[in-house]
């Protein structure tokens, strides 16, 4: 298990099982999945946020009225159901021990056959991840069948917005076509059961971006090459499904180096391609637009705008291009994005000339984000756009255009209105979570890029948006007393401060006075004793742990605090506080209200930085660690002593809610192993015994971060998921 830090998002999971090319049924996570134990059936839902992540991909159907699909690059695909205007999960089925399929590298539609859908999958391709895999399904991702790949797969890496990368071949609907990024082209003549490697005139780089795009053009079909330095060839053709080559005439330079997209007009026979200088979606500075008549071989740039323009601050327009998506009723109309042009903002371009001319639809669009209020960020109104490289044009509705961005999908119906079509697709890689034991809000979850959230209701986004003064990208840490939950206090990345405090649950916040030194490069975990008079701010393994008693006005080095561990506050004595040392194995507490901290049980198990120390609600010094594999501890003495828990093997994160009825101890709530599954367990008598209460259908591949029960409502219970936001079930 390690964290990994590529993008915006980390993947907290252990390496992916690894297997050889074969067909077999989907497998529910592990070989040995089981179904929940008697009692244990759940209703699960996601918690409502509203997107909240990067929307690599969108393909409508070319020949089936209302059928779309969404891809994330760690949140798994997506089935638009058109009656509802909802978004429907189709990976939710992903186990534990397959968390890097639930990054979705490509997908592809067979437009003969609507109810076929493929799925590439694979979120890395480091060598500590999983090799890929292709789902296919018959009934538009209802159920599926697998098989695994022996190649890696990068849909949460640089160039997780290009694509697609898996073609189903014009000629003939039983053969397929996958690019990879480091290991060429692979066919498939037998509808995705099995893959070999084909000949392919560019050589793979280790690092580089391989096969960017595959894209039908009448019979024949294009690749773009994603490794060239802007001198060679970067996009190949075949016309007859063995031969490729490079396409002559195609556009050179800096500002055509990396084809990101391509779309193909039938009605004109013309190819429309985005390029950037880099595949996104950071670091493009520069990008143009081309296009190629297929019946004659002519190049025509076609760029809206050229990069590199002057801006008002003095700065430079640098940007490049991402999506591009043809209007199958109007000839020659086109919509393409920019991406990365942070100064000016990204915008969508369309032309129905051909790209003669455009118009950028930004410049009259009124934005309505009512149901998302958080896409503020904190400020007086919503921007356009930013990571805008899926783009689509609804096949049988010209005016309905959708692009996803860094954290939704806006949609318009009329090319002037947009709103977020997110309704059921939920991304977020969520941290933390706390449910409070009294107030308005049932939970406040912490989040990567999205920070706070404080939920009024689990069914609708919340209406205070993310948590500001200040905004948080990502939530490092977040916190209540116990004994005074109206007191809050949350850490994490931000622009404008590192940490804040709230005195109303959660719905408004006031920045700390001061902070520590390193809190702006290296925020950490933080947390406050039962009475909110203290607290204990963590800053990883290079700094000392700080202490304030004045509500953050100033702070005090800890130097007896274990470097890097995370504090944990006892809910009832708001002098003691306890801390895991995970590089040493030793439980140090605190009984002078954080001032110094005492090593206590040593010996524990060490070297992994998610080990869990939590503290049972109502009660001192009752201690519960989890240790991942090497299972589950309890101390009932302050620390002092550990004893394992026999009842499981394997414990990743652990959580308490409302007792049941009759029972004097609260409902303990884990995600780890009783048997040979790792999944959600619920106790109800001191983690003496389990019941499993998700199942097969319900497993969101990692979901070692966090879990919470209700403190106010029996059997409820979260669960933070790395890609499908919060989750939680009920009792059916």
């Amino acid at each position: 298990m390690r964290t990994f830090h590529l993008s915006r998002r980390s993947v907290l999971a252990g390496t992916a099982a690894t297997a050889a090319v074969a067909a077999l049924p989907m497998v529910q996570g592990s070989a040995q999945a089981a179904v929940p134990a008697a009692g244990g059936a759940y209703r699960w839902r996601n918690v409502v946020q509203g997107g909240t992540g990067f929307i690599t991909g969108v393909l409508f159907h070319p020949s089936a009225r209302g059928l779309a699909y969404a891809r994330t690059d760690i949140g798994g695909a997506y089935r638009w159901d058109d009656r509802t205007d909802r978004w429907i999960p189709l990976t939710d089925h992903i186990g534990w021990d397959d968390w890097n399929l639930l990054g979705v590298e490509a997908m592809a539609v067979d437009p003969a056959h609507p109810n076929r859908l493929y799925l590439a999958l694979g979120t890395y391709a480091q060598s500590w991840a999983g090799n890929g895999a292709v789902l296919r399904s018959e009934d538009r991702g209802a159920t599926w069948k697998r098989t695994d790949l022996g190649v890696k797969l990068g849909a949460n890496e640089d160039g997780r917005g290009c694509g697609e990368r898996l073609l189903v071949d014009p000629r003939d609907s039983d053969t397929l076509w996958l690019g990879t990024r480091h290991d060429g082209l692979l066919k498939s003549t037998d509808r995705g059961a099995t893959w070999k490697a084909v000949s392919f005139p560019a050589a793979p780089s280790a690092t580089g971006q391989g096969i960017t795009l595959l894209v039908a053009a009448g019979r024949s079909v294009y690749a773009g090459w994603g490794d060239s330095d802007g001198t060679l060839a970067n996009l190949y053709r075949t016309a007859d499904g063995t031969t490729w080559k490079a396409v002559p005439g195609q556009p050179a330079g800096t500002a055509a180096r990396v084809p990101v997209r391509a779309a193909y007009d039938r009605h004109t026979c013309e190819l429309y391609v985005t390029y950037a200088n880099a595949p996104g979606p950071n670091g493009q500075s520069d990008g143009s637009v081309h296009k190629l008549r297929t019946t004659s071989g002519k190049w025509t740039e076609v760029t809206p705008v050229k990069p590199g323009g002057p801006t008002s601050d003095g700065g430079t327009d640098s940007f490049g291009y991402g999506g591009v998506a043809v209007d199958a009723r109007r000839p020659g109309t086109i919509v393409v994005s920019t991406n990365n042009r942070w100064s000016l903002i990204d915008t969508l371009y369309r032309s129905t000339n051909g790209g003669r001319t455009w118009t950028s639809l930004k410049d009259k669009a009124v934005l309505d984000v009512s149901e998302t209020p958080y896409l503020k960020w904190g400020a007086d109104k919503p921007k356009f756009g930013w990571w805008i490289q899926a783009v689509g044009l609804d096949p049988f509705d010209s005016e309905h255009i959708v692009y996803g961005t860094g954290a939704t999908l806006y949609g318009t119906r009329d090319l002037k209105n947009w709103a977020p079509e997110i309704r059921g697709l939920e991304e977020a890689s969520i941290r933390q979570l706390i449910s409070p034991p009294a107030g308005e809000a049932h939970l406040i979850s912490g989040s990567g890029d999205i920070g706070v959230m404080y939920h009024e209701r689990l069914t609708a986004s919340p209406s205070r948006g993310m948590a500001s003064n200040p905004v948080f990208g990502t939530s490092t840490g977040l916190a209540l007393a116990a004994a005074k939950p109206s007191y809050v206090v949350r850490a994490g990345w931000g622009d404008h401060g590192n940490g804040a405090w709230s005195n109303d649950g959660g719905k408004t916040w006031a920045p700390f006075t001061s902070q520590p030194s390193m809190a702006k490069t290296a925020p950490g975990p933080i947390t406050t004793n039962a009475d909110g008079s203290v607290l204990l701010w963590s800053f990883g393994t290079g700094n000392p742990g700080f202490r304030s008693a004045d509500n953050g006005e100033s702070w005090s080095e800890i130097a007896s605090f274990p470097k890097g561990a995370a504090p944990v506050a006892d809910p009832v004595d708001p002098t003691r506080f306890y801390a895991f040392d995970t590089t040493t194995g030793t439980l140090h507490a605190s009984t002078d209200s954080g001032l110094t901290f005492t090593a206590r049980a040593t010996g524990l198990n060490s070297g992994d930085t998610e080990f869990q120390l939590v503290a049972a609600p109502g009660r001192s010094g009752d201690l519960w660690l989890s240790l991942k594999w090497n299972g589950l501890y309890r101390s009932t003495d302050g620390g002092a002593t550990f004893t394992k828990v026999s009842s499981c093997w394997a414990s990743y994160t652990l959580g308490f809610g409302k007792a049941a009825e009759g029972a004097s101890y609260p409902a303990v709530y884990m995600v780890g192993s009783t048997e040979t599954i790792t999944a959600v367990h619920r106790s109800d008598d001191e983690a003496k015994t389990w019941t499993r209460v998700n199942d097969d259908q319900h497993q969101w591949g990692w979901i070692g971060a966090a879990i919470s029960g209700d403190p106010r409502v029996y059997g409820r219970v979260y669960i933070a998921t790395n890609g499908r936001g919060v989750q939680y079930g009920e009792p059916a």
